[in-house]
């Protein structure tokens, strides 16, 4: 393909800021900005940059102009805009309205056209970038555990946030995933955000510290922040995707991070009894039925120390009920955006699973800004 030419190889060398690759075979036409690698072509990268401009006026000036549109018809129907609806009587006050519909449009639009772009890339070149992902597997630092008899649950097959393939279905998953974030994120190109989770976790209150797990690890941009954060750790990623932490091992390992990644289920990891110091999630819960949180809280519980810490950032659940724009918020999300678990965990009462599970849990203080973190110890 053309991105991996003789031309865009020479263009490498002076457009990469970083350490040279350890990897066997390292996909880079365009270089890399600290951390992050370039997109391989200027006209993909300005396309996602107009997208990611895109999105942030139909979440800020739209958006805003969207949620007073709402507030103003719902003052008009006699309707609080502060109280407790029921949805049905939100949807049908706001039903036609172009301010609310466009904004929601936009915002969908948006997204569905970043995927596609990231996605179309990675699979016109399928080939270069298998290979890049094969030969990273015996890599190191670090490792990458494969489990070829793998039976991904249903409840993990949906295309959450309308990614095509979701997190199992696409081998490219991670690829996209990362730079399709970029774009969810408005800028996240050095890791920003996953280095500020990280910067939340809180060592146990005994002092000892010595093996981390990153509870649904995705891509493993927040697995290798942790070990940014606590070096002399052994992190662990685990997550239900072969194709994340593929990608997920190879990104660790190009920057040299030794991370442990493995292909497994948070309910069912195969970890030994209190194993883990700390395990941390982020964003996980909100994405697996209710009953499967339990069934993770439960094996979180096992695989945690007595006097060990799990941390867990996401959704604020069993809080007052939303304004009814929210509510109506929420539901799009749902709806539009396939988040087809997120009302079942935002209608849990999460920190009294953890604490039924064994655990003495507090709303730690350091924020995430729009979501909740959950602060727990294992009992004796």
């Amino acid at each position: 393909a053309a991105a991996f030419s003789a031309t865009a190889a020479t263009r490498k060398a002076s457009a990469s800021t970083a350490a040279p690759s350890s990897l066997p075979l390292d996909i880079e036409p365009r270089g890399t900005v600290g951390i992050q690698e370039r997109m391989p072509s200027l006209d993909l990268e300005s396309r996602h940059e107009f997208l990611t401009g895109f999105r942030a006026w139909a979440q800020g000036p739209l958006g805003r102009a969207a949620e007073e549109r709402a507030n103003a018809i719902f003052k008009a129907k006699g309707i609080d805009p502060e109280g407790d609806v029921p949805l049905e009587q939100v949807q049908a006050a706001l039903e036609g309205d172009p301010i609310v519909g466009a904004s929601v449009r936009y915002w969908i639009t948006g997204q569905q056209h970043c995927w596609k772009l990231v996605a179309d890339e990675f699979h016109a070149n399928s080939e270069a970038y298998m290979a890049e992902l094969d030969a990273a597997e015996k890599a190191g630092p670090g490792s990458v555990t494969l489990d070829p008899d793998f039976k991904v649950p249903e409840y993990a097959s949906h295309e959450i946030h309308i990614q095509p393939g979701g997190y199992v279905g696409d081998p490219f998953a991670g690829y996209i995933y990362h730079y399709g974030t970029n774009h969810f994120r408005m800028g996240n190109e050095q890791d920003q955000r996953q280095k500020l989770v990280a910067s939340t976790a809180e060592p146990p209150e005994d002092g000892r510290f010595k093996r981390i797990l990153d509870l649904g690890c995705g891509p493993g941009r927040l697995t290798v922040a942790l070990k940014d954060r606590f070096p002399d750790a052994e992190v662990w990623g685990i997550d239900v995707s072969g194709p994340m932490v593929r990608y997920a091992h190879m990104r660790a390992a190009d920057l040299g991070k030794e991370v442990h990644f493995v292909q497994g289920l948070a309910e069912d990891t195969g970890f030994p009894d209190g194993h883990f110091d700390l395990v941390y999630s982020y964003i996980l819960f909100h994405e697996v039925p209710a009953s499967v949180t339990r069934a993770i809280v439960k094996e979180v519980h096992r695989i945690t120390r007595p006097g060990g810490v799990f941390q867990s950032g996401d959704f604020r659940a069993d809080q007052r009920p939303p304004t009814p724009y929210r509510s109506f918020r929420r539901w799009w999300d749902y709806r539009w955006n396939n988040e087809v678990w997120r009302n079942e965990f935002q209608d849990l009462h999460f920190g009294k699973e953890i604490a039924r599970a064994g655990f003495t849990v507090r709303d730690s203080k350091k924020g995430l800004g729009f979501l909740g973190s959950l602060r727990a110890t294992r009992n004796a």
